[in-house]
Order: structure tokens, then C-alpha cells, then sequence
């Protein structure tokens, strides 16, 4: 398996039938992926978490050894305006011996709501998932954002309830991570 991963997208909607295009993501577009960024932290009540950059989260995505994937969704009009976006990465489960794909983040802008871009951004993910052969296509979600909640499952995901997120991070990392 090689380092880079596969960038190759499974084909989507054709273009002319939508308002919109979806794409992987280009250096160029990280200013606008860190606005709708920082949007989605606004969103989430969560801007005293923010240290991201277009300087910091650049090489991660198109560095020599990118760790993470993102897709767009570019408006017809006004014309090249990025309104969504979908991080992904690599993980992997041991119970299935099977890579996995873990969207860390999903976000439109409110103003562009209703037009099918988090559908689309969702199946094209989960497209990529089946073409990669993973076993699982995973997410997390806040359980106060109901509407989210309704649109994953509505989109045939299941919201698993006896499973919580364990979170290590900042100064706790680094105490843990000397403890060695």
C-alpha cells in the first residue's frame, strides 16, 4: 500500500443537473475550508478550540504525506463560491481487518441548506468508501444537533448509542505522552 493515498473519485450526479460541483479539494481552496471552518465552530459553540490556519492545516492535506482528504462543493453561482466542505481520513478496524473512512467534519452554510450539498458530499464520501474497500464509513455527531442527527439517519446511518468519545489533548496529551 502506498503512502499517498488514492485520490480518485467514484463518478457523482452529472454537474449540469445540479447547482453545484463537487470536487477534491485544491490548495487553493484552504482559505475558504478554513472559513467554513471556523463557521462550523461557531455553529458548534466551539470557537475557543480553534487554532487552525490555512498555514497549519495546508500540509496535512497536500503535504508529502497528507493525513487527511477534503472535498468541496463550488457553486455555479456565484460562480467558484466554496459553500461546503468534507474532511475524511484513513482509519482502520481490527474486528473487521478492514481500512475504514472517518469524516471528521461536514459543514454547509446555512444559506445554501436545502440544496443537496451534504447529501452529496455524504454519498460521494460513502462512494469513496465502497471503491476503497472499507468496511465501515464512520462519524461522530453532537447530540444536541437533532437535525443532523434526523439527516444521518435518514441517510441510513446508525447513531450508536452506547458508544462515547474518549479525547485526550493539549497539556493532558503531553503529560500521557511523557508517562512512557
Amino acid at each position: 500500500m502506498s503512502d499517498t493515498p488514492d485520490r480518485t473519485s467514484p463518478p457523482s450526479a452529472p454537474p449540469a443537473a445540479r447547482p453545484f460541483t463537487l470536487r477534491a479539494a485544491e490548495p487553493r481552496d484552504v482559505p475558504a475550508i478554513v472559513g467554513l471552518i471556523n463557521e462550523l465552530a461557531e455553529f458548534e459553540q466551539l470557537t475557543h478550540l480553534l487554532d487552525v490556519t490555512p498555514d497549519k492545516l495546508t500540509p496535512h492535506l497536500f503535504g508529502p504525506r497528507p493525513v487527511a482528504e477534503c472535498w468541496v462543493a463550488e457553486l455555479h453561482e456565484p460562480a467558484g463560491h466554496v459553500a461546503a466542505f468534507a474532511l475524511a481520513f484513513t482509519n482502520f478496524s481490527t474486528f473487521l481487518a478492514r481500512p475504514g473512512l472517518y469524516l471528521e467534519d461536514l459543514y454547509v452554510q446555512p444559506a445554501h441548506r436545502g440544496l443537496g450539498l451534504g447529501k452529496a458530499l455524504l454519498t460521494h464520501l460513502a462512494g469513496v468508501a465502497v471503491q476503497r474497500g472499507c468496511g465501515r464509513f464512520e462519524w461522530s455527531v453532537l447530540d444536541w444537533n437533532t437535525n443532523a442527527i434526523r439527516f444521518y439517519e435518514k441517510m441510513g446511518a446508525t447513531v450508536m448509542p452506547d458508544w462515547r468519545i474518549c479525547r485526550v489533548s493539549g497539556e493532558a496529551l503531553a503529560r500521557l505522552g511523557a508517562a512512557r
